[in-house]
């Protein structure tokens, strides 16, 4: 009975540490110069539904952990308020995560972050919005109502940095 008992637990533990797999080979790039992002819709780190306003300049997105934490430790040294001062928002994409660590490791701690986040969480929204991106950097989208004008790649935050100190 003990040894049903283990093979089970560590089958559900495998199963809870898997993400979702879909077939992403086929996807149209959602980031890309002349698109609009105006019908762009994700949840924050509250599990809160947000959508962009016209006003957004900038959405800089993290693709990797390196970048995401460096993406947080910039927006930590900053006002709770900065991203809505610099009309602009943060994305991370936190699909590539087993759903057990997600869980319980990282959406706790996302949520006691003082800045908001909206959480790429899905697979097949991932590889739409990482399609064409380097994802070992900082990707900004500059935008005008709604519209991509320009897309950059910083290397870290000091980058970061300047671009908000233009």
């Amino acid at each position: 009975m003990k040894k049903i008992l283990a093979i089970l637990a560590i089958t559900l533990l495998f199963l809870g540490c898997s993400s979702k797999s879909e077939d992403t080979t086929n996807v149209e790039a959602k980031l890309a110069v002349g698109k609009s992002l105006k019908d762009l819709k994700l949840n924050d780190q509250n599990e809160k539904p947000e959508t962009l306003s016209a006003d957004t300049e900038i959405i800089f997105f993290s693709f990797s952990k390196p970048m995401g934490h460096a993406c947080n430790e910039f927006l930590e040294s900053k006002p709770a308020d900065f991203l809505a001062q610099h009309h602009a928002v943060y994305v991370a994409d936190v699909s590539p995560a087993p759903s057990l660590i997600k869980k319980m490791f990282i959406l706790p701690d996302l949520k006691e972050l003082k800045f908001p986040i909206l959480l790429i969480n899905d697979d097949k929204l991932s590889a739409e919005f990482t399609k064409g991106m380097d994802k070992d950097s900082i990707v900004v989208v500059h935008l005008d109502n709604y519209k991509i004008t320009k897309i950059d790649n910083l290397k870290d935050a000091k980058e970061l940095e300047a671009l908000f100190n233009k």
